[in-house]
Formats: C-alpha cells, sequence, structure tokens
C-alpha cells in the first residue's frame, strides 16, 4: 500500500520521514532523567563498574525492547502502537487498560512532572517572578496549541527541539573530558559485597531509575499511522534512536564518574550542573540549565504529539468519547484527543500530585512492556506465510529474554515498592468497568 492508499485509508496525513521517526524516538527517551538519575544510582551501587554496569544493562534492554516494536511496528503499522498490538493479539479489554493507564497514569503523570521541571529552570534562567504553575501550564498550552496545527508542524518542533537536546548532551560531555584534567574515574571490575540475594536486589533497585530514564522509545510506535513507510521508517528510528540514546547516556555518566567520582556523584543531586561549574565555573551551571530547559520543552513536545493517537484509537473503537475519534478536516489531527490530554496534564500540574503519581508507573510501563513484546509470538503464528520489512533477531530465545526481563523488573518493583506497585495495578483496574460502560454504550448505538 502507498502513501496515498494509506492515507485515504487512515484519514491522517503521512508528513513524517526517517530522521522525524529519529527524533521521535530519542526525544520519548530523553527527559531531565539523565542529567539528574545519575546521582539517584550512584546512591544505590557506589563502584564506578556497578554504576556503569547499571546504565549499560539498561541500555541492553531498551535495544531488546527496540528490536521488539520495530518488529510489531513493520507487521502492524498501525495508528496507537502497543495499543492496537494488545488489542489484535489478546482482547481490547487488556488494550483499553493499556490506554487507561497511560491517560490516567504514565502520559499525564510525567507530563505534569517535567512541565514542573522545565518551569523551574525557566524561572532560574529568567528571573521572572511568577508561580512555578504558570510556567508549567503555559507551556503544556502552547504545545498543545501547535500539535493542534498538524503533524508536520508538531514533528518539526519536536526534531528541533531534539536536535537542541543532542548538542547540550554534547557539549556537557566534551566540557567534562577537555575543560576538567583532574580525572577521579577508575573502572577496575569490582563489587561492593559478594554475589547474593541481597546484593542482586540491590543493583535491581538501581536499574528502576536507569529503566525509568531509558523508557519512551515505545511511544514513536503511537504515531506510526502518520509516517511515511512506517513498516520501513519506524523500525530504523526504533533501532537508530535507541543506540544514540544509550551513547549518549553512557558518556553521560562516564564524564560524570570522571569529574566527580562515585562517591561525589553521589553527594550531589545535579550532577550535571556540578560537572559544568567544575569546567566553566558559574556560567556553566548557567549553560547547563539552559540546556536542561530545553530537553524538559522537547519531552513535553513529543508526549503531546504522540499519546493523543492511543486515545483516538480508543475512541476509534468506540471505547472513549465519540468526539475524540474525529480527524480535523484541515490538519487532519485528532485534535479533540490533544487538546484533552494537554488538559489532563495542567489539571494534574495543578494539583501537584505529579510526583506521587509518578511513583507508580514503572511497575505498570513493565507489565505492559512484557505483554506486548509477547505479542510476537502470536502475530508469527498467525501472520506465519507474510513477509515483514524487520525480523527481531535471535526470536524466539531473544524475545522470551525481554519478556523475562520485564516481569523481573515488575516482581522486583513489587519486592522493593510494594504500596506504590499496588496502587499502580488498582488505578489501572478501575479500568475494567469502565470498558464495559463503553461497551454497553456501543452496543446501545450499534
Amino acid at each position: 500500500m502507498n502513501t496515498e492508499q494509506q492515507e485515504k485509508a487512515t484519514g491522517f496525513a503521512q508528513r513524517l520521514g526517517l530522521f522525524d521517526a529519529i527524533m521521535l524516538v530519542m526525544g520519548g527517551i530523553v527527559g531531565s532523567g539523565i542529567f539528574m538519575n545519575p546521582h539517584v544510582v550512584a546512591t544505590i551501587v557506589h563502584t564506578p563498574f556497578l554504576i556503569l554496569g547499571a546504565w549499560g544493562f539498561g541500555g541492553v534492554i531498551a535495544l531488546a525492547g527496540a528490536f521488539v516494536y520495530a518488529e510489531l511496528a513493520a507487521r502492524r503499522p498501525a495508528v496507537g502502537g502497543q495499543y492496537a498490538y494488545l488489542r489484535e493479539a489478546y482482547h481490547p479489554l487488556l488494550a483499553f487498560l493499556f490506554g487507561w493507564g497511560l491517560f490516567l497514569v504514565s502520559t499525564s503523570g510525567g507530563l505534569a512532572a517535567v512541565a514542573m521541571t522545565f518551569a523551574r529552570y525557566f524561572i532560574e534562567l529568567t528571573g521572572v517572578g511568577v508561580p512555578d504553575w504558570t510556567i508549567a501550564v503555559a507551556a503544556l498550552a502552547l504545545l498543545t496549541a501547535l500539535n493542534c496545527l498538524g503533524v508536520r508542524i508538531g514533528g518539526t518542533v519536536q526534531s528541533g527541539l531534539m536536535v537542541l537536546k543532542i548538542g547540550a548532551i554534547a557539549f556537557l560531555v566534551l566540557c567534562g573530558y577537555i575543560l576538567i584534567a583532574d580525572s577521579k574515574f577508575a573502572l577496575h571490575a569490582s563489587l561492593e559485597q559478594p554475589v547474593s540475594l541481597d546484593a542482586i536486589t540491590m543493583f535491581g533497585a538501581a536499574m528502576v531509575p536507569v529503566l525509568f530514564a531509558y523508557g519512551g522509545w515505545q511511544t514513536s510506535n503511537f504515531i506510526a499511522g502518520e509516517i511515511r513507510s512506517p513498516e520501513k521508517n519506524l523500525p530504523r528510528g526504533l533501532l537508530i534512536g535507541v543506540v544514540g540514546v544509550v551513547f549518549l547516556y553512557l558518556a553521560v555518566n562516564v564524564v560524570s564518574l570522571r569529574a566527580l567520582g562515585a562517591d561525589g556523584l553521589a553527594a550531589t543531586k545535579t550532577p550535571a550542573s556540578e560537572v559544568m561549574r567544575a569546567a566553566l565555573g558559574d556560567k556553566g551551571a548557567v549553560i547547563i540549565a539552559l540546556g536542561i530547559a530545553i530537553s524538559t520543552f522537547g519531552f513535553l513536545s513529543q508526549g503531546i504529539l504522540t499519546a493523543p493517537r492511543v486515545y483516538y484509537a480508543m475512541a476509534n473503537d468506540g471505547l472513549f468519547f465519540k468526539s475524540v475519534a474525529t480527524l480535523h478536516p484541515r490538519t487532519r489531527v485528532p485534535v479533540v484527543a490533544i487538546v484533552l490530554q494537554g488538559l489532563c496534564a495542567i489539571i494534574v500540574a495543578l494539583s501537584g500530585s505529579y510526583e506521587q503519581i509518578l511513583s507508580y508507573v514503572v511497575s505498570d510501563d513493565f507489565i505492559f512492556f512484557g505483554l506486548t513484546a509477547s505479542c510476537i509470538f502470536v502475530f508469527r503464528r498467525r501472520d506465519s506465510a507474510a513477509s515483514q520489512a524487520f525480523s527481531m533477531p535471535g526470536h524466539p530465545y531473544t524475545t522470551a529474554l525481554f519478556v523475562s526481563v520485564c516481569a523481573l523488573v515488575v516482581i522486583n518493583t513489587v519486592y522493593t515498592y510494594p504500596v506504590n506497585t499496588l496502587i499502580g495495578v488498582a488505578i489501572l483496574l478501575t479500568g475494567i468497568p469502565v470498558y464495559f460502560y463503553w461497551k454497553r454504550q456501543l452496543r446501545s448505538n450499534g
């Protein structure tokens, strides 16, 4: 099916190419986490070997996930990404619960938290005397309006911001290597304690902030219907984008260890600022604050661009408000879904509950990562005679390994944060009666 035929079939305009897909993948991953989470990891594991090991292992998991989602994108280049895969492989209820959690917890809470982070850095840089929430609301409203103007405008804004993010991270790394002469980094294969269940659990706890920082590659699949030749460009974008992020994240951690050492990294909550202050003085801290502000703004742009396509797909199935399934006749984007996402993020930001909401995210995310990856087994059985542009290398062993890792992350999260995990699952389960309500409405209107 060529581009014109696909546009007629879906109603969406395919205006994004390979470069946009790469920037979407990287933009969905890189927010403010990489500038702060190295400190969190260093407080849990305390040797350079384990710190870099956690970030390296997280990169391997993210890359395995990218391979999984690349095959899914090639087999099912449909609007909605994970939602569409879960619906077609298993049951609409499971897909609805994914979208329900995305709307109530993952995306809305994440956008609200990042918007407040952006606001704090914006106020610090400009000195404007207004409350944090006003800047956060203004940023969310502006990006919502821009994305309502069409996917080409939204994609261009997102790609431009991602290029600036890469530049900010590259500048941090170069300054740390070139301008800091006294290196505190010494890598040797050492563990803090003999291998034991406690040591493995500790490493697993360190993986939680790492995996949170690497999360987001899957959001590019939500917008598959607006990428040209998605069965080819989306898999390529996933793999190139995730490899690029792994390289950036490892480089940031190496330069942080070089400038601060493992103990210094654990002692500061703002490692990127400390590295830049050591390299360029107070001016360096201001420069990296600007970089973090750009990075957070870009993350907001990507979330508002991609997530509404899931709500559109839900509504198109009759499982959400009917108006959410409409495309604007001129811009050919789901304006109501975009506005709904923006408003929900604004409400969560104003409520101040976003940090608590985010503490429920990791277990829910990895439940659905594992379930989505398992869709490959179903699709391969159904489509045995079909050809696709990309296949998961090493399947079924590699796919099973990724599903197993997702299960271990969920188990470790339950063990480490039992209350938050139970609350996250409880929020998901509230979607069950809502699903049956919409199903009843669909039959009544049918």
